[in-house]
């Protein structure tokens, strides 16, 4: 079996026709044939069932279809690897990201890597909070931080890779659970569930400077180790949470609603991070795939 004979089988399965399989193969159908004759005789079963009229696939035919795409695909990524290899595209990127809101952009350019850029090894690392990962980023610990970040190092480069806004999370039976939009004043006389306020926290800052703006001092009725945490309590009624618009997206608890602020004049925008003097081919690749993702 060779993998000439696994794409002539892959493309009669997929046509049930010898006639058109060989056109899309760019041969003459009698080749074709003939090709799938031998592989059927160096298995000892019959792949298709053909007459005149009809081509279907056997028992042992569609046992083959998913072995057969594997080896094609397997040869692909092969071919692609040797090839980012041969460009500088090969080696390890490691990646720290910071919250819930990233996961999705995260998923996706793991599979964007993995699909166009096969010689390159993506190490994925979660972190609670921004700031850690920008530490990582600065000691050399990772190559890609993801975040959100008031002051970025001088030696740092930074870009925006998801837009996003401020939201506020709110108990389903809250007054406020089905408004369009909300003025943040309008929660003054409620309490709030917090993220840590670690130095470079983005949201408990956001949370103070709103309520400042608003005229009033946040009560924070109770710090919440992640946001996951902080958005169960918020079903079970504890308080309100000051969110992001990419977390509502990502949450799926009939208890919580998400009501965007009238006005969000703080940027919350999503970054990628990496050092200036990293000039390695396989960091560039992965920050091109990064930056292209919509």
């Amino acid at each position: 079996m060779d993998v000439q004979q696994l794409r002539s089988f892959l493309a009669v399965a997929e046509e049930l026709h010898f006639g058109r399989a060989a056109e899309r193969l760019h041969i003459a159908q009698p080749p074709l044939s003939r090709t799938i004759k031998q592989l059927e005789r160096e298995l000892g079963i019959r792949l298709f069932d053909r007459n005149t009229r009809s081509v279907n696939l056997t028992a042992g035919g569609q046992a083959l279809v998913g072995p057969a795409k594997d080896v094609i695909e397997a040869l692909r990524r092969a071919d692609a690897a040797v090839r980012s290899a041969g460009d500088g595209e090969a080696g390890l990127v490691r990646i720290a990201f910071a919250g819930v809101s990233t996961h999705d952009l995260v998923a996706r350019l793991a599979r964007a890597v993995r699909a166009r850029r096969p010689g390159i090894r993506l190490e994925l690392s979660s972190q609670n909070f921004a700031q850690p990962a920008m530490k990582k980023l600065v000691q050399g610990e990772t190559d890609i931080a993801l975040g959100r970040w008031d002051v970025i190092p001088a030696e740092v480069a930074a870009r925006v890779v998801m837009s996003d806004a401020l939201v506020v999370a709110v108990p389903d039976t809250h007054p406020l659970a089905g408004a369009r939009r909300l003025e943040f004043g309008q929660l003054a006389d409620d309490g709030f569930v917090s993220l840590p306020p670690h130095e470079g926290a983005v949201l408990p800052d956001r949370l103070r400077r709103l309520a400042h703006q608003a005229g009033f001092i946040a009560d924070v009725v109770q710090i919440a180790p992640d946001t996951q945490t902080a958005l169960a309590l918020v079903s079970a009624q504890v308080g309100c949470h000051l969110t992001l618009a990419s977390v509502a997206r990502n949450v799926n608890d009939p208890h919580v609603a998400f009501v965007p602020l009238d006005t969000s004049p703080h940027d919350v925008d999503l970054r990628a991070a990496w050092r200036r003097d990293d000039h390695g081919p396989a960091l560039k690749a992965v920050l091109d795939e990064l930056l292209a993702l919509d």
